[in-house]
């Protein structure tokens, strides 16, 4: 007789509901909370420097214009760009035809009144002699003193024009005013020009473009810090690759608005010895208005840092710091707590600061933190 034994069922299916037990509390279960690492960085010591920056454009520190007060044709013109004059030079004349004519009519007019007044003269000294014979009446002689005062009036006034007529002749000699440079010419020879309405531009001289001027327009924000004496670097489009100096020399007090943005021009002094630099160059500016040698200096973003919601603190921090103290926050023994330290703050150069106090040098100082989303530092599981 033949037993029959019993099958026995896979032990996988026996063991099935169980794994899908587990799995269904593991889901239901809170996530662990993943633990908040830190990147720091320590003090150090070093120099730093405080600039404000700023763009300006370059001029002769005098710059004449020429122009010429009477009306006239260009007859000559004797200098042109780069031209260097000297101070009485002449540089342009206008065609006196129409002055020496003016000038000889009047002349001639003033001779005229001056031959009247001879004549007005002795018929005066007639009547003066009549009248001492009683041969005229006072009436007379009172007439006689008129005309011949009348007389020297009218030459005193002719005498103006004759001079009036030799100014405007010597006006069609146009002389540079002071030595130096043409830097702009604005006639060409033949051309008309009008002085009825305005004086017209003929030449620009500028005096001396060995010494230049920087006019910069530094915003109200950080005029306060820039002082007269004040170092400054600056460079141009001309020579991107050479370094210039300067020195303020002038701070104006004069607001310019432009677009409600408010500035105050500030004039930098410049030498030009190799005149490489030309009037009307954009000059990108940098002002030297603090330096420190061998300060504590943290970078900027420790005193950005925002620590997460969920941090956890040493010591909690304040809810308010006195003005001109900033929050640092340095890790705790175990790395995983923050502690914050409260620091005064110096001068900064944009990319670190100077710390006056709160900390000292090596007291490694947190930047960023692993819950920061938005970035992915070194040794921090990036997102995704």
């Amino acid at each position: 007789m033949i037993s029959k034994q019993r099958r026995r069922p896979p032990s996988g299916v026996a063991v099935f509901p169980v794994w899908l037990l587990l799995v269904a509390l593991a889901a239901c279960a809170p996530p662990r909370q993943q633990e908040i690492r830190f990147q720091t960085t320590p003090v150090t010591r070093g120099d730093i420097q405080q600039r404000v920056t700023a763009s300006g454009t370059l001029s002769a520190v005098v710059s004449v214009d020429v122009g010429s007060q009477v009306s006239g044709k260009i007859a000559e013109l004797l200098v042109d760009f780069n031209t260097r004059v000297r101070k009485g030079q002449l540089v342009a004349r206008i065609d006196p035809t129409v002055y020496e004519a003016a000038l000889h009519q009047a002349q001639g007019e003033l001779a005229s009144t001056q031959a009247v007044l001879a004549l007005k003269k002795l018929s005066l000294q007639r009547m003066q002699k009549l009248g001492s014979l009683k041969a005229v009446t006072q009436a007379e002689i009172d007439q006689a003193e008129a005309e011949a005062a009348q007389a020297a009036a009218s030459v005193t006034i002719r005498q103006a024009a004759v001079q009036t007529a030799q100014a405007n002749l010597g006006y069609c000699n146009i002389t540079a005013p002071v030595d130096g440079i043409v830097i702009s010419r604005k006639v060409d020879l033949g051309q008309t020009v009008n002085a009825a309405m305005s004086t017209p531009l003929l030449f620009t001289v500028a005096q001396d473009l060995r010494r230049m001027n920087i006019t910069a327009d530094v915003s109200e924000a950080d005029i306060g810090q820039v002082q007269v004496g004040d170092a400054v670097d600056f460079t141009v489009d001309a020579f991107p690759t050479e370094i210039f100096r300067g020195t303020v020399s002038q701070v104006r007090r004069a607001p310019i608005t432009t677009q409600n943005v408010v500035t105050y021009a500030t004039l930098i002094a410049v030498d030009n010895r190799e005149e490489k630099l030309f009037p009307g160059m954009t000059a990108d500016v940098s002002i030297l208005v603090a330096k420190r040698d061998q300060a504590l200096l943290t970078p900027n973003a420790a005193l950005r840092f925002t620590p997460p919601m969920k941090v956890v603190y040493e010591n909690p921090p304040p809810a308010s710091v006195p003005r001109g103290t900033q929050l640092l926050y340095t890790v705790g023994a175990d790395g995983l707590k923050l502690r914050a330290v409260p620091v005064r703050v110096g001068i900064s150069d944009g990319r670190n600061s100077e710390i006056l106090s709160g900390v000292e040098a090596g007291t490694p100082v947190v930047i960023s933190s692993s819950a920061d989303n938005a970035q992915s530092f070194p040794g921090f599981p990036g997102p995704g």
